[in-house]
Protein backbone atom coordinates (compact mmCIF):
# COMPACT_ATOMS: atom_id res chain seq x y z
CA UNK A 1 0.00 0.00 0.00
CA UNK A 2 1.49 3.32 -1.09
CA UNK A 3 1.03 5.00 2.26
CA UNK A 4 3.76 6.11 4.70
CA UNK A 5 3.02 6.69 8.40
CA UNK A 6 4.34 9.46 10.61
CA UNK A 7 3.65 8.91 14.31
CA UNK A 8 3.95 11.96 16.55
CA UNK A 9 5.84 10.99 19.67
CA UNK A 10 4.22 13.68 21.80
CA UNK A 11 5.41 16.70 23.68
CA UNK A 12 6.17 16.94 27.39
CA UNK A 13 3.02 15.01 28.33
CA UNK A 14 2.32 17.27 31.29
CA UNK A 15 -1.29 16.09 31.61
CA UNK A 16 -0.06 12.53 32.23
CA UNK A 17 2.53 13.57 34.81
CA UNK A 18 4.05 11.85 36.81
CA UNK A 19 3.74 8.87 34.44
CA UNK A 20 5.71 11.01 31.99
CA UNK A 21 8.29 12.17 34.53
CA UNK A 22 10.92 9.76 33.20
CA UNK A 23 9.52 8.73 29.82
CA UNK A 24 7.82 10.03 26.69
CA UNK A 25 4.04 9.76 26.57
CA UNK A 26 3.97 6.96 23.93
CA UNK A 27 6.25 4.86 26.18
CA UNK A 28 3.72 4.81 29.06
CA UNK A 29 2.67 1.20 29.83
CA UNK A 30 -0.94 0.26 29.14
CA UNK A 31 -3.10 -2.83 29.55
CA UNK A 32 -0.66 -4.68 31.81
CA UNK A 33 2.00 -5.43 29.19
CA UNK A 34 1.87 -3.00 26.26
CA UNK A 35 3.12 0.54 25.61
CA UNK A 36 0.99 3.30 24.08
CA UNK A 37 3.22 3.39 20.99
CA UNK A 38 2.25 -0.25 20.30
CA UNK A 39 -1.27 0.88 19.37
CA UNK A 40 -0.57 2.98 16.23
CA UNK A 41 2.33 0.75 15.12
CA UNK A 42 0.19 -2.39 15.37
CA UNK A 43 -2.66 -0.67 13.51
CA UNK A 44 -0.17 0.23 10.76
CA UNK A 45 1.14 -3.32 10.43
CA UNK A 46 -2.34 -4.84 10.24
CA UNK A 47 -3.32 -2.23 7.65
CA UNK A 48 -0.37 -2.99 5.37
CA UNK A 49 1.50 0.23 6.23
CA UNK A 50 5.13 -0.83 6.45
CA UNK A 51 7.01 2.45 6.26
CA UNK A 52 6.75 4.13 9.64
CA UNK A 53 8.53 7.21 11.00
CA UNK A 54 8.28 8.08 14.71
CA UNK A 55 9.04 11.68 15.72
CA UNK A 56 10.34 11.99 19.29
CA UNK A 57 11.65 14.77 21.53
CA UNK A 58 11.19 14.54 25.33
CA UNK A 59 12.45 11.76 27.64
CA UNK A 60 13.07 9.54 24.64
CA UNK A 61 15.36 6.79 25.98
CA UNK A 62 12.62 4.43 27.16
CA UNK A 63 10.62 4.88 23.95
CA UNK A 64 13.65 4.41 21.71
CA UNK A 65 14.68 1.27 23.57
CA UNK A 66 11.20 -0.26 23.31
CA UNK A 67 10.79 0.49 19.61
CA UNK A 68 14.26 -0.70 18.56
CA UNK A 69 13.93 -3.93 20.56
CA UNK A 70 10.42 -4.67 19.30
CA UNK A 71 9.95 -3.58 15.68
CA UNK A 72 12.34 -4.59 12.94
CA UNK A 73 11.91 -6.20 9.52
CA UNK A 74 14.03 -8.75 7.70
CA UNK A 75 16.49 -7.77 4.98
CA UNK A 76 14.10 -8.88 2.23
CA UNK A 77 11.44 -6.32 3.20
CA UNK A 78 11.34 -2.65 2.25
CA UNK A 79 9.47 -1.86 5.46
CA UNK A 80 10.95 -0.06 8.45
CA UNK A 81 10.18 1.64 11.75
CA UNK A 82 12.50 4.64 11.89
CA UNK A 83 12.93 7.03 14.81
CA UNK A 84 13.51 10.71 14.02
CA UNK A 85 14.51 12.47 17.23
CA UNK A 86 14.54 16.25 17.58
CA UNK A 87 17.96 17.66 16.77
CA UNK A 88 19.73 20.93 16.20
CA UNK A 89 20.98 21.42 12.64
CA UNK A 90 22.67 24.15 10.64
CA UNK A 91 19.19 25.13 9.39
CA UNK A 92 17.46 25.14 12.78
CA UNK A 93 18.62 25.43 16.39
CA UNK A 94 15.10 25.02 17.82
CA UNK A 95 13.27 22.01 19.22
CA UNK A 96 9.85 21.01 17.88
CA UNK A 97 7.33 23.78 18.52
CA UNK A 98 4.19 21.74 17.75
CA UNK A 99 2.86 18.80 15.77
CA UNK A 100 3.19 20.47 12.36
CA UNK A 101 6.59 21.95 13.20
CA UNK A 102 7.84 18.47 14.13
CA UNK A 103 6.92 17.18 10.68
CA UNK A 104 8.33 20.30 9.00
CA UNK A 105 11.74 19.79 10.61
CA UNK A 106 11.87 16.25 9.18
CA UNK A 107 10.72 16.90 5.60
CA UNK A 108 14.19 16.04 4.29
CA UNK A 109 13.70 12.48 5.56
CA UNK A 110 10.16 12.29 4.18
CA UNK A 111 11.34 12.92 0.62
CA UNK A 112 11.48 9.13 0.23
CA UNK A 113 7.94 8.67 1.58
CA UNK A 114 5.07 7.36 -0.54
CA UNK A 115 2.71 9.70 -2.41
CA UNK A 116 0.39 9.77 0.57
CA UNK A 117 1.30 10.23 4.24
CA UNK A 118 -0.83 9.38 7.26
CA UNK A 119 -0.20 11.44 10.41
CA UNK A 120 -0.93 9.58 13.66
CA UNK A 121 -0.77 10.34 17.37
CA UNK A 122 1.21 8.20 19.76
CA UNK A 123 -1.21 8.41 22.70
CA UNK A 124 -4.62 7.24 21.46
CA UNK A 125 -6.30 3.92 22.23
CA UNK A 126 -8.25 2.40 19.33
CA UNK A 127 -8.24 -0.26 16.63
CA UNK A 128 -8.51 0.97 13.03
CA UNK A 129 -7.91 -0.44 9.56
CA UNK A 130 -6.05 2.39 7.86
CA UNK A 131 -6.40 0.66 4.49
CA UNK A 132 -10.15 1.43 4.50
CA UNK A 133 -9.36 5.01 5.49
CA UNK A 134 -6.87 5.22 2.62
CA UNK A 135 -9.30 3.71 0.10
CA UNK A 136 -11.84 6.38 1.03
CA UNK A 137 -9.18 9.10 0.67
CA UNK A 138 -8.32 7.87 -2.83
CA UNK A 139 -11.97 7.43 -3.83
CA UNK A 140 -12.72 11.02 -2.83
CA UNK A 141 -9.59 12.25 -4.63
CA UNK A 142 -9.00 14.39 -1.58
CA UNK A 143 -5.93 16.46 -0.83
CA UNK A 144 -6.42 15.82 2.89
CA UNK A 145 -8.72 13.39 4.70
CA UNK A 146 -9.38 13.66 8.43
CA UNK A 147 -10.61 10.88 10.66
CA UNK A 148 -13.73 12.13 12.46
CA UNK A 149 -15.88 10.68 15.22
CA UNK A 150 -19.41 11.59 16.38
CA UNK A 151 -19.50 13.02 19.91
CA UNK A 152 -22.02 14.58 22.27
CA UNK A 153 -22.27 18.31 22.91
CA UNK A 154 -20.76 17.83 26.38
CA UNK A 155 -17.56 16.38 24.92
CA UNK A 156 -16.85 19.16 22.42
CA UNK A 157 -14.70 21.34 24.68
CA UNK A 158 -11.84 18.81 24.45
CA UNK A 159 -11.76 18.48 20.66
CA UNK A 160 -11.53 20.27 17.36
CA UNK A 161 -15.01 20.10 15.84
CA UNK A 162 -15.95 20.42 12.20
CA UNK A 163 -18.82 20.88 9.79
CA UNK A 164 -19.23 19.00 6.50
CA UNK A 165 -21.54 19.23 3.53
CA UNK A 166 -23.83 16.37 2.51
CA UNK A 167 -20.99 14.64 0.61
CA UNK A 168 -18.57 14.63 3.52
CA UNK A 169 -16.37 17.56 2.46
CA UNK A 170 -15.24 19.63 5.43
CA UNK A 171 -16.34 23.26 5.18
CA UNK A 172 -15.54 24.62 8.65
CA UNK A 173 -13.27 23.68 11.56
CA UNK A 174 -13.09 25.06 15.12
CA UNK A 175 -10.55 24.03 17.75
CA UNK A 176 -11.96 23.34 21.26
CA UNK A 177 -15.07 25.56 21.20
CA UNK A 178 -16.57 27.01 24.37
CA UNK A 179 -19.40 29.33 23.35
CA UNK A 180 -22.94 28.09 22.76
CA UNK A 181 -23.08 30.17 19.60
CA UNK A 182 -20.26 28.15 18.01
CA UNK A 183 -21.65 24.84 19.23
CA UNK A 184 -25.09 25.61 17.82
CA UNK A 185 -23.52 26.43 14.47
CA UNK A 186 -21.68 23.09 14.30
CA UNK A 187 -24.61 20.80 15.16
CA UNK A 188 -24.72 17.93 12.64
CA UNK A 189 -27.82 17.17 10.62
CA UNK A 190 -29.02 13.68 11.59
CA UNK A 191 -29.39 12.80 7.91
CA UNK A 192 -25.62 13.11 7.52
CA UNK A 193 -25.09 10.43 10.15
CA UNK A 194 -27.60 8.21 8.37
CA UNK A 195 -25.86 8.83 5.03
CA UNK A 196 -22.67 7.35 6.50
CA UNK A 197 -24.53 4.50 8.26
CA UNK A 198 -24.02 5.89 11.78
CA UNK A 199 -26.63 5.85 14.54
CA UNK A 200 -26.77 9.41 15.93
CA UNK A 201 -27.88 8.35 19.44
CA UNK A 202 -27.24 11.41 21.64
CA UNK A 203 -24.33 12.64 19.52
CA UNK A 204 -24.68 15.98 17.83
CA UNK A 205 -21.19 17.02 16.69
CA UNK A 206 -18.18 15.72 14.75
CA UNK A 207 -14.73 15.70 16.36
CA UNK A 208 -11.37 15.44 14.69
CA UNK A 209 -9.50 12.31 15.82
CA UNK A 210 -6.13 13.87 15.06
CA UNK A 211 -5.57 11.36 12.25
CA UNK A 212 -4.83 12.86 8.85
CA UNK A 213 -3.97 11.52 5.40
CA UNK A 214 -2.22 14.06 3.17
CA UNK A 215 -1.21 13.93 -0.42
CA UNK A 216 2.54 14.23 0.00
CA UNK A 217 2.88 17.25 -2.30
CA UNK A 218 0.10 19.06 -0.42
CA UNK A 219 1.73 18.38 2.96
CA UNK A 220 5.08 19.63 1.68
CA UNK A 221 3.49 22.71 0.10
CA UNK A 222 1.68 23.67 3.31
CA UNK A 223 4.71 23.19 5.54
CA UNK A 224 7.09 24.98 3.17
CA UNK A 225 4.80 27.95 2.59
CA UNK A 226 3.70 28.60 6.20
CA UNK A 227 5.22 28.71 9.65
CA UNK A 228 2.16 27.14 11.32
CA UNK A 229 3.15 24.97 14.28
CA UNK A 230 0.05 22.86 14.94
CA UNK A 231 -2.14 20.74 12.67
CA UNK A 232 -5.42 21.04 14.56
CA UNK A 233 -5.19 24.64 15.66
CA UNK A 234 -3.71 26.20 12.49
CA UNK A 235 -3.07 24.02 9.45
CA UNK A 236 -6.42 22.27 9.09
CA UNK A 237 -8.58 25.43 9.43
CA UNK A 238 -6.46 27.18 6.79
CA UNK A 239 -6.21 24.15 4.49
CA UNK A 240 -10.01 23.98 4.20
CA UNK A 241 -9.93 27.34 2.40
CA UNK A 242 -7.54 26.14 -0.31
CA UNK A 243 -7.61 22.33 -0.57
CA UNK A 244 -10.14 19.51 -0.87
CA UNK A 245 -10.48 18.24 2.69
CA UNK A 246 -12.70 15.21 3.31
CA UNK A 247 -14.04 13.61 6.49
CA UNK A 248 -13.65 9.87 7.10
CA UNK A 249 -16.36 8.76 9.53
CA UNK A 250 -15.25 6.33 12.25
CA UNK A 251 -17.67 4.98 14.84
CA UNK A 252 -15.55 2.43 16.69
CA UNK A 253 -13.88 2.76 20.07
CA UNK A 254 -11.39 5.62 20.22
CA UNK A 255 -10.06 7.41 23.29
CA UNK A 256 -7.52 10.15 23.71
CA UNK A 257 -5.91 9.04 26.96
CA UNK A 258 -3.73 12.08 27.44
CA UNK A 259 -4.88 12.76 31.03
CA UNK A 260 -4.59 10.73 34.24
CA UNK A 261 -8.39 10.48 34.54
CA UNK A 262 -8.79 9.28 30.94
CA UNK A 263 -5.90 6.84 31.39
CA UNK A 264 -7.38 5.43 34.59
CA UNK A 265 -10.93 5.16 33.25
CA UNK A 266 -9.77 3.42 30.06
CA UNK A 267 -8.05 0.77 32.17
CA UNK A 268 -11.00 0.25 34.47
CA UNK A 269 -13.18 -0.26 31.40
CA UNK A 270 -10.80 -2.96 30.11
CA UNK A 271 -11.76 -5.25 33.00
CA UNK A 272 -15.50 -5.16 32.28
CA UNK A 273 -17.00 -8.50 31.11
CA UNK A 274 -17.70 -7.06 27.65
CA UNK A 275 -15.62 -3.88 27.31
CA UNK A 276 -16.00 -1.50 24.38
CA UNK A 277 -12.33 -2.12 23.64
CA UNK A 278 -10.12 -5.08 24.44
CA UNK A 279 -6.85 -6.72 23.43
CA UNK A 280 -8.41 -10.10 22.62
CA UNK A 281 -8.85 -9.93 18.84
CA UNK A 282 -6.77 -12.84 17.51
CA UNK A 283 -6.99 -11.54 13.94
CA UNK A 284 -5.67 -8.10 14.88
CA UNK A 285 -3.47 -8.48 17.97
CA UNK A 286 -1.46 -5.62 19.36
CA UNK A 287 2.26 -6.27 19.20
CA UNK A 288 4.78 -5.48 21.90
CA UNK A 289 8.22 -6.59 23.05
CA UNK A 290 8.33 -10.42 23.38
CA UNK A 291 9.52 -11.12 26.93
CA UNK A 292 9.16 -14.93 27.15
CA UNK A 293 7.88 -14.73 30.70
CA UNK A 294 6.57 -17.74 32.66
CA UNK A 295 2.87 -18.03 33.56
CA UNK A 296 1.67 -16.15 36.62
CA UNK A 297 1.80 -17.93 39.98
CA UNK A 298 -1.24 -17.35 42.19
CA UNK A 299 -1.30 -18.79 45.72
CA UNK A 300 -4.32 -18.61 48.03
CA UNK A 301 -5.71 -15.40 46.46
CA UNK A 302 -9.17 -13.98 45.83
CA UNK A 303 -9.36 -12.34 42.41
CA UNK A 304 -12.48 -10.67 41.05
CA UNK A 305 -12.93 -8.99 37.65
CA UNK A 306 -9.25 -8.27 37.09
CA UNK A 307 -6.49 -8.74 34.54
CA UNK A 308 -3.30 -10.51 35.64
CA UNK A 309 -0.36 -10.22 33.24
CA UNK A 310 2.21 -12.97 32.78
CA UNK A 311 5.18 -13.49 35.05
CA UNK A 312 3.38 -12.28 38.19
CA UNK A 313 3.57 -13.83 41.67
CA UNK A 314 0.59 -13.18 43.94
CA UNK A 315 0.67 -14.55 47.49
CA UNK A 316 -2.47 -14.61 49.64
CA UNK A 317 -3.81 -11.29 48.38
CA UNK A 318 -7.23 -9.97 47.34
CA UNK A 319 -7.42 -8.33 43.90
CA UNK A 320 -10.64 -6.59 42.82
CA UNK A 321 -11.38 -4.58 39.66
CA UNK A 322 -7.69 -4.05 38.93
CA UNK A 323 -5.00 -4.58 36.31
CA UNK A 324 -1.84 -6.31 37.50
CA UNK A 325 1.07 -5.82 35.10
CA UNK A 326 3.99 -8.04 34.13
CA UNK A 327 6.27 -9.48 36.84
CA UNK A 328 4.13 -8.01 39.64
CA UNK A 329 4.92 -9.31 43.11
CA UNK A 330 2.26 -8.89 45.80
CA UNK A 331 2.71 -10.28 49.32
CA UNK A 332 0.18 -11.84 51.71
CA UNK A 333 -2.67 -9.96 53.31
CA UNK A 334 -2.72 -7.15 50.75
CA UNK A 335 -5.93 -5.72 49.26
CA UNK A 336 -5.86 -4.09 45.80
CA UNK A 337 -9.07 -2.40 44.58
CA UNK A 338 -9.71 -0.35 41.42
CA UNK A 339 -6.01 0.11 40.78
CA UNK A 340 -3.41 -0.22 38.05
CA UNK A 341 -0.22 -2.00 39.09
CA UNK A 342 2.18 -1.68 36.17
CA UNK A 343 4.54 -4.35 37.46
CA UNK A 344 8.28 -4.64 37.08
CA UNK A 345 10.96 -4.81 34.40
CA UNK A 346 13.01 -7.35 36.35
CA UNK A 347 12.88 -9.99 39.09
CA UNK A 348 14.76 -9.73 42.36
CA UNK A 349 17.00 -12.63 43.36
CA UNK A 350 17.09 -14.10 46.86
CA UNK A 351 20.46 -12.42 47.34
CA UNK A 352 19.02 -9.02 46.38
CA UNK A 353 16.10 -9.44 48.76
CA UNK A 354 18.54 -10.30 51.57
CA UNK A 355 20.49 -7.11 50.84
CA UNK A 356 17.21 -5.15 50.95
CA UNK A 357 16.71 -6.38 54.52
CA UNK A 358 20.23 -5.29 55.45
CA UNK A 359 19.65 -1.85 53.92
CA UNK A 360 16.22 -1.53 55.54
CA UNK A 361 14.30 -1.00 52.30
CA UNK A 362 11.26 -2.88 50.92
CA UNK A 363 11.51 -5.53 48.23
CA UNK A 364 10.46 -4.93 44.65
CA UNK A 365 6.66 -5.11 44.51
CA UNK A 366 4.00 -4.64 47.18
CA UNK A 367 4.54 -5.84 50.75
CA UNK A 368 2.36 -7.52 53.36
CA UNK A 369 -0.98 -6.20 54.67
CA UNK A 370 -1.21 -3.20 52.36
CA UNK A 371 -4.38 -1.51 51.11
CA UNK A 372 -4.16 -0.09 47.59
CA UNK A 373 -7.28 1.70 46.31
CA UNK A 374 -7.85 3.99 43.28
CA UNK A 375 -4.12 4.08 42.67
CA UNK A 376 -1.70 3.82 39.76
CA UNK A 377 1.63 2.26 40.76
CA UNK A 378 4.24 2.72 38.05
CA UNK A 379 7.01 0.25 37.18
CA UNK A 380 9.67 -0.98 39.61
CA UNK A 381 8.20 0.47 42.80
CA UNK A 382 9.09 -0.93 46.23
CA UNK A 383 6.09 -0.69 48.56
CA UNK A 384 6.74 -1.64 52.18
CA UNK A 385 4.52 -3.53 54.62
CA UNK A 386 1.31 -2.04 56.05
CA UNK A 387 1.24 0.75 53.48
CA UNK A 388 -2.19 2.32 52.90
CA UNK A 389 -2.72 4.19 49.60
CA UNK A 390 -6.28 5.48 50.07
CA UNK A 391 -6.27 9.25 49.50
CA UNK A 392 -7.51 9.47 53.09
CA UNK A 393 -8.01 13.25 52.91
CA UNK A 394 -9.94 13.03 49.61
CA UNK A 395 -7.56 15.40 47.81
CA UNK A 396 -8.12 16.10 44.12
CA UNK A 397 -4.67 17.52 43.35
CA UNK A 398 -1.52 17.22 45.40
CA UNK A 399 2.19 16.43 45.09
CA UNK A 400 3.85 14.68 48.01
CA UNK A 401 7.23 13.14 48.75
CA UNK A 402 6.33 9.70 47.39
CA UNK A 403 3.28 10.40 45.29
CA UNK A 404 1.06 12.69 43.22
CA UNK A 405 -2.73 12.95 43.21
CA UNK A 406 -4.63 13.91 40.07
CA UNK A 407 -8.45 13.93 39.91
CA UNK A 408 -8.50 12.05 43.20
CA UNK A 409 -6.30 9.24 41.82
CA UNK A 410 -3.02 8.45 43.62
CA UNK A 411 -0.01 7.97 41.33
CA UNK A 412 3.21 6.40 42.60
CA UNK A 413 6.02 7.37 40.17
CA UNK A 414 8.36 4.87 38.56
CA UNK A 415 11.03 3.44 40.89
CA UNK A 416 9.58 4.95 44.10
CA UNK A 417 10.44 3.39 47.46
CA UNK A 418 7.69 3.73 50.09
CA UNK A 419 8.65 2.82 53.68
CA UNK A 420 6.65 0.52 55.94
CA UNK A 421 3.49 1.90 57.60
CA UNK A 422 3.14 4.85 55.22
CA UNK A 423 -0.42 6.16 54.89
CA UNK A 424 -1.47 8.45 52.03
Amino acid sequence: MKLTAVILGGGRGTRLYPLTKLRAKPAVPIGGKFRLIDIPISNCLHSGVRKIFILTQFNTESLHRHVTRTYYFDTFSDGFVRILSAQQTSESQDWYQGTADAVRKNLMYLESADKHIIILSGDHLYRMDYSKFFEYHLKKKADITIGVKPISREQTKDFGILKTDDDGWIREFYEKPESDEVLDKFVVNRKLFEHFNIEPENRTHLASMGIYIFRKEVLFDILHSTDYEDFGREIIPEAIKKYKVAAYFFDGYWEDIGTIRAFFDAHIELIQPIPRFDFYDENHPFYTHPRYLPPSKIYNCQIHQSIIAEGSILLGSIIENSIIGIRSFIEEGTLVQRSIIMGNTRYETIQTRSKNIERGIPNLGIGNNCIIRNTIIDLNCQIGNNVHLLNKDNKQFEDGEFYSIRDGIIIIPKGTIIPNNTII
